[in-house]
């Protein structure tokens, strides 16, 4: 049987197949081949992962930062912004003497409030021809009369001194206070007093100048009662003259709405000491007129 089949067969039988050779060399070429397919599909996967846990992180970093909220924000920059300093509110006169009882004026303080206006108007000589001697003032008011009343006790012979002036485009007696309404409480309150006398509102509100300074012409005249602003105007245009002046009487102690005297008010003030330059200090000075405080 080994004969039969020759020396072929021996040779052969240790030998692979070449079927099986071409296999086995086709082989290590495809695994070569499919090496670098899964090599890359690896990467792939893996870089996949990397993207995919990196995004993961992100989103777990960006839930993990708490929102601020837009109130908080104003907050931190106000805290870095600098404070800035409240200005202290000053008081006004209405603060202060609601806290405070009224006192009634003085001689020392109309005195003192010309002095220091005219301070840094006049020389110091000029300033001395301003200061008034007590005989200059009539006793002030300490806030228990009436007009009436008050005018009485500083003018106790006026029957006798109305019924003596004849002069027109003059009075013998001025009343200033700070406004028409104020003008027209006052002469109101004249009626127990002025008698026979008669009384003309001066003050600028509804009345032209001309009209009156065509009443002080006309007649007789005792008893003016308004604005220091219209009465120096008057003054200056010559329909009043201070010839026959016996008695000025300022309403220092009446207050506003706004707890306000008359010489609180600046404009009024002003006019107010324009009108006491223009001849009402000196009648004083030379004995013809006497101020009294309301």
């Amino acid at each position: 049987m080994g004969d039969d089949l020759g020396d072929e067969w021996w040779t052969q039988e240790g030998k692979p197949d070449a079927s099986e050779l071409e296999e086995e060399t086709k082989q290590p070429s495809e695994k070569i081949k499919t090496q670098p397919e899964k090599r890359k599909n690896v990467a792939e996967k893996t870089n996949k992962a990397k993207k995919k846990k990196k995004s993961h992180v992100q989103v777990v970093n960006k839930k993990e930062e708490p929102a601020v909220p837009p109130e908080k924000e104003t907050e931190d920059k106000k805290s870095t912004q600098p404070k800035r300093k409240r200005k202290k509110k000053k008081k006004t006169i209405t603060d202060v003497l609601a806290t405070s009882e009224p006192k009634p004026g003085c001689r020392a303080d109309l005195q003192a409030l010309v002095t220091q206006f005219f301070s840094d108007k006049r020389s110091v000589i000029e300033q001395e021809e301003l200061q008034l001697q007590s005989s200059c003032f009539l006793s002030s008011n300490d806030l228990t009369h009436t007009l009436s009343s008050y005018l009485k006790q500083v003018c106790p012979k006026w029957a006798k001194i109305q019924k003596q002036h004849t002069e027109k485009s003059s009075v013998v007696l001025l009343v200033v206070c700070s406004s028409a309404l104020r003008t027209i409480e006052l002469i109101k309150q004249l009626t127990t007093f002025k008698g026979e006398a008669k009384v003309i509102k001066l003050f600028a509100k509804h009345i032209k100048i001309e009209e009156q300074v065509k009443l002080l012409q006309k007649g007789i005249t005792h008893v003016g009662v308004g604005t220091p602003g219209r009465i120096s105007a008057l003054i200056d245009k010559e329909g009043l003259n201070l010839q026959a002046l016996r008695y000025v009487v300022l309403d220092w102690n009446w207050r506003d709405v706004k707890l306000r005297r008359m010489v609180d008010i600046p404009e009024i003030k002003l006019d107010l000491m324009k009108l006491l330059d223009s001849g009402v200090l000196a009648a004083c000075k030379e004995n013809r007129s006497k101020l009294g405080l309301f």
